[in-house]
This record gives C-alpha cells, sequence and structure tokens, in this order.
C-alpha cells in the first residue's frame, strides 16, 4: 500500500509550475542545436557574425555606405541585422515546437502552450545573448560604442521577437493542415524579410514611393525605431511603435485561435505523414 501526500494546489502554486516547466523546456530547446550549451550560443555567434560582415562587405563594394545614419557604422549594421535574426529565429523555433502529437506531450503536466513558451523563451534568450557577447566584444576591442537609450532599444528587440511569436503561432496552426505549402510560405517570409525588414536602409532617407513597400511590415517599424532609440542624431518619422503592438495583438489572437482549432482536431496520423 503506497501513501502520498496530499498537495492543495494554489493559483500561485500552479502558476509557479507552469513557470518550472517552461523554464526547462526552454534549456532543453536551447540544447537542442548542440548538447553543449556554449556550442549551440557559438554557432548562432557565427551565425551573426557571418551576416555583419556580410552586409559589410556588399555596402562597401556597392559604395551605399553613405545611406547609413551618422553614427558607427557596424552598430547600424548590427542593429538590423540582431532583431531580423530575433524576429525569424522565434518564428522558426515557435513553428517547431513540440506539438500535441509530440512524445513530450504524453507526460501529464505538459501541454503545447508550454512547449511553445519554452521554445520562445529559450530563441531570445540565445538571441539576447548573441547580441550582448558581440556587442561586448566589437565595444572592448574595435572601437567603443554608445547606444543612446538602451532600455528602449532592448525593448525593440522584445518587440521583433514577440511578434515573430505572434506569426509564428499562425504558421503553427496552420502547418498540419498542409505541411509542405506553409513550410514553403514561412520559409519564403523569412527571405522576404531579408529585404523587406528594411534593416539595409535608413526609413527618412527613402521616397515616398518606395515606403509603401516597406511599412506593411512590423518589423520594419521595429527596426527604424530602435535606430531611433540607439542614435541620438536619428529620429524616425515614417515609422511608429503602435503598430507592431496592434499587429502583434492581432496575430496571436489569430494564432491562439487556431492553435486550440487544430489541436482539438489533431491526430497522430498527421505526424506519421510528415
Amino acid at each position: 500500500m503506497k501513501f502520498y501526500a496530499e498537495v492543495k494546489q494554489t493559483h500561485a502554486r500552479t502558476a509557479w509550475s507552469i513557470l518550472e516547466l517552461v523554464f526547462h523546456g526552454a534549456v532543453h530547446n536551447v540544447r537542442k542545436s548542440h548538447t553543449s550549451a556554449v556550442i549551440g550560443l557559438l554557432l548562432n555567434l557565427v551565425q551573426a557574425v557571418m551576416m555583419i560582415a556580410g552586409f559589410y562587405l556588399m555596402f562597401a563594394f556597392t559604395g551605399t555606405r553613405h545611406i547609413a545614419i551618422r553614427g558607427d557604422y557596424i552598430l547600424y549594421l548590427m542593429s538590423g541585422i540582431f532583431m531580423y535574426m530575433t524576429h525569424v529565429k522565434a518564428m522558426q523555433t515557435v513553428m517547431k515546437a513540440d506539438g500535441p502529437t509530440s512524445a513530450m506531450m504524453k507526460h501529464g503536466p505538459m501541454n503545447t502552450l508550454i512547449a511553445v513558451g519554452a521554445a520562445a523563451l529559450g530563441a531570445l534568450y540565445l538571441q539576447i545573448l548573441s547580441a550582448i557577447v558581440v556587442l561586448f566584444i566589437y565595444h572592448a576591442v574595435i572601437s567603443p560604442i554608445t547606444i543612446d537609450q538602451p532600455i528602449q532599444t532592448l525593448g525593440m528587440m522584445v518587440l521583433a521577437w514577440a511578434t515573430g511569436v505572434a506569426i509564428g503561432m499562425i504558421f503553427r496552426a496552420a502547418t498540419p493542415w498542409q505541411p509542405r505549402f506553409f513550410g514553403i510560405v514561412a520559409t519564403i517570409y523569412a527571405r522576404l524579410n531579408m529585404i523587406a525588414s528594411g534593416k539595409m536602409f535608413v526609413a527618412n532617407a527613402m521616397p515616398t514611393v518606395v515606403l509603401g513597400w516597406f511599412d506593411w511590415n512590423p518589423l520594419f517599424h521595429i527596426i527604424d525605431q530602435g535606430r531611433g532609440f540607439i542614435f541620438l542624431n536619428y529620429a524616425p518619422r515614417y515609422s511608429n511603435v503602435e503598430y507592431p503592438l496592434y499587429f502583434l495583438l492581432a496575430c496571436l489572437t489569430i494564432g491562439l485561435m487556431g492553435e486550440f482549432y487544430t489541436m482539438k482536431r489533431v491526430s497522430l496520423s498527421w505526424s506519421m505523414g510528415k
């Protein structure tokens, strides 16, 4: 005969248990890319540095450096690249988070929302830590830099992550119905944002006709506003913070509705057919 200690489940205890599950899930997701968390971070750092170097060389050969904001040119590049990577990585990680038919869902406390939260938190941790390490190395070894409003800049990076999570929720809910089609759409969205995010341009210097091709994109507004917080001499005129926030709320609502709808109709055959 076994005896069990009865534990009274309060709202605070339940919330703490969920947070604990999300934390351990985030650690698990960070280690997915490599068994060593340090190597996983280094791989992410190498990817970011290669992208910065690639854009630097491209601008140097095309002679378009003069369109950048007055200030540190490499910081200008990093401001766009880090927010772009945070957005896209969050979207991709949420899409690939454990679903209802995953083996992890066989454990009682687990559910899909905890899996999504853990994946999103792990992506945010990796991107922020990567940005801090690269900025510190550049500041200490190459050239001292100054960020005009660091707290607001961090807020823009978190907003880039949050909108990526919201868009990832929509793709996540839709993917089980047409895995190949929505997988291709998500890839196109990520590749399109290489240009449509505006990380290579300054919004204030863009003609009005060209500006209309970019201002639909919340990431364009986030990057432009972020540069306004980073650089003392730049004041964004053609972007705002309100649009990404409204976009975030709308996409998150649609994504959660789609996730609950899909979760009720999921079958094991979907995961077997992938």
